[in-house]
């Protein structure tokens, strides 16, 4: 029974995924946020789950793409295609570039799974943490609307977070091999600052967040050369 739990879990990331989806191209886009929030947490103990199990199987491991590709690949491309459909582009073909999102998201997940320097750290953003920045878009536009609206700034951003999934840019992953404070501060500092930011001003406090990972990844890398 337990070997199967791990996969369930994944199964429940994808099934979120799908829910976010349908609310993303009925253009609740605020809603469909939530459901990648519940996607990363499934996402996070499958993973979990089958460290602790024992259990990893080579099924787990496509199963977890393939759900990953959903939840974080095509969603944040549909979140993105609303945005766009909603700017102030004058262009009818304009919203396609949205799934760029999408076709960037495959590439890195394709990548991550051959690339054996990405055992214990990323190369390139993670798509999870994309996902959540794309998503973070729509509640900055309550406080935003003019700024979000801008389709060259969409469009920017769209180019952007593609580029920044298939970078050569070392990001840490945030498992722990041990709670030692020295083999983890920058991992440890990260997590207490996004938690004070995302309590303060949740879901726009992701592109702080997401500036500050890329950030302390490059001062932590630069510190263990």
């Amino acid at each position: 029974m337990k070997k199967h739990i791990p996969n369930f879990l994944t199964c429940a990331n994808l099934f979120s995924g799908c829910i976010g989806i349908v609310f993303a191209f009925q253009g609740e886009l605020q809603t469909a946020a939530y459901f990648v929030v519940l996607s990363g947490i499934f996402d996070f103990f499958d993973g979990f789950a089958a460290r602790l199990l024992h259990v990893k199987s080579e099924i787990g491991k496509e199963l977890d793409s393939l759900a990953d590709m959903v939840s974080f690949g095509f969603l944040p491309g549909v979140v993105m295609y609303s945005l766009l459909q909603q700017s102030d582009c004058g262009w009818t073909y304009l919203p396609y570039l949205g799934f760029l999102i999408t076709v960037f998201s495959a590439l890195r997940l394709a990548k991550f799974n051959i690339d054996t320097r990405q055992t214990e750290e990323f190369i390139g953003l993670n798509t999870p943490m994309n996902t959540l920045f794309i998503v973070s878009l729509p509640f900055i536009r309550q406080d935003h609307p003019e700024l979000i609206r801008s389709a060259v700034l969409l469009s920017g951003i769209t180019l952007l977070m593609s580029w920044l999934l298939v970078s050569e840019i070392r990001i840490f992953s945030l498992k722990f091999n041990s709670l030692a404070w020295g083999q983890n501060k920058f991992k440890f500092i990260f997590l207490i600052l996004s938690a004070v930011l995302a309590a303060f001003l949740k879901f726009a406090a992701i592109p702080v967040i997401l500036v500050l990972y890329i950030s302390l990844s490059i001062i932590h890398f630069r510190t263990i050369r």
